[in-house]
């Protein structure tokens, strides 16, 4: 029998690995721990026994970013949540991240996770939840189905929360390639108050160039599509010998870029958080690209991290 402080912090640890790749999903949050390729970590995870700092490898659901003052209105209600960050007076990541998903399917390298939200105050939709992951040759992919299982009309928004890194190169140093035209302009508590181009100010990585000095906490959009209507953010060593990539399909208009610089000891500004998002930060309260999810209806979404130059 396993003693209580024998089990991990993130609950049961799922592995899944093929052709080099390897990668370990948790029950709580149903999220990503951790990503290696031929042993060398890609993704900067965590221990099992270490609470998920900075929300490391998170699904972020039913909506990504922040709410100010944690206050929408949605249709002829309005709707508190509960200030998940309250030093900012906002809500933040959803309500999935730190509650128990269950193991729906598992294979040697691929994982199906799932969770049921229920109805709750602030948000009162019942959603179906499944996430599957994978890793193949390619690397590591995340397939997310979310449903509506509710009789009304529901508002919804997702992303997800990996750090990338590539060991012994320096954040500073790191090559950054982010195809976006425009940012989100943010006020002291990194809610939006408006948007504006990147081109010719230090924020445009259209042209992969070094972050440097820059401390980001930011959200880009005006997506710069690839042909399949996906769109992917490229980081490397300036000698462009290594590199790593996170893609996202048609479903993500928004990158989100963290330097991890608010991040406490070792862990500040070690390494990028990417985000894929479906809406910008603030999204329940402004509608901008803020999905709306049919009753019996799902939302499908798929991103993943491509390592190599």
């Amino acid at each position: 029998m396993e003693s209580p402080d024998q089990r991990p912090f993130s609950g049961a640890q799922w592995t899944i690995s093929a052709a080099g790749h390897e990668a370990v999903i948790v029950e709580v949050g149903g999220g990503l721990r951790t990503y290696r390729h031929d042993g060398v970590d890609v993704v900067d995870g965590y221990r099992t026994d270490e609470v998920c700092p900075g929300c490391t490898g998170q699904v972020l659901a039913p909506w990504p970013n922040r709410i100010r003052d944690g206050r929408y209105s949605f249709g002829e209600r309005t709707h508190q949540l509960a200030l998940t960050e309250p030093e900012r007076h906002v809500a933040i990541h959803g309500l999935v991240n730190w509650v128990p998903w269950q193991l729906l399917e598992q294979s040697a390298d691929a994982v199906t996770v799932g969770y049921h939200l229920p109805p709750q105050l602030g948000y009162p939709w019942p959603l179906r939840l499944r996430s599957r992951w994978s890793v193949d040759a390619d690397g590591l992919r995340a397939e997310h189905e979310v449903t509506n299982i509710g009789g009304e009309l529901a508002p919804f928004g997702f992303s997800v929360h990996p750090y990338l890194q590539l060991p012994g190169v320096a954040v500073d140093d790191l090559v950054l390639r982010l195809p976006t035209r425009s940012r989100v302009l943010v006020d002291g508590r990194l809610l939006p108050v408006g948007v504006t181009p990147v081109a010719g100010t230090e924020y445009d990585w259209t042209s992969p160039r070094r972050i440097g000095a820059a401390v980001l906490d930011s959200c880009f959009g005006d997506v710069i599509r690839d042909a399949d209507g996906g769109s992917s953010v490229s980081l490397s060593a300036p000698d462009g010998a290594t590199g790593v990539s996170i893609w996202a399909d048609a479903e993500f208009g928004w990158w989100q870029v963290f330097t991890g610089d608010a991040l406490t000891g070792e862990r500040q500004r070690r390494s990028v958080a990417v985000e894929p998002m479906t809406c910008p930060p603030d999204a329940f309260r402004s509608g901008k690209d803020l999905l709306t999810l049919k009753p019996g209806t799902t939302w499908r979404g798929a991103w993943g991290i491509r390592p190599g130059a």
